[in-house]
């Protein structure tokens, strides 16, 4: 359960960031989605390997 304490004199505007934040933090929504419907364990990890070489090509490229 996420809680959220408004502080005083904060706007609600404020308080609902902070609650979006850590609730994406949480990554309830990206398992609901990914729950949604049956992925192959073989897709997924295909779909693994792609990002982590991206992630790599990324980081070659930051060092040079």
């Amino acid at each position: 359960m996420i809680i959220v304490n408004v502080k005083e004199n904060e706007s609600i505007d404020k308080a609902l960031k902070r609650f979006k934040k850590k609730f994406e933090k949480t990554g309830v929504l990206k398992e609901l989605r990914s729950r949604s419907h049956f992925t192959k364990r073989s897709v997924k990890r295909r779909e693994e390997v792609i990002k982590a070489a991206y992630r790599q090509k990324m980081r070659d490229a930051e060092n040079f």
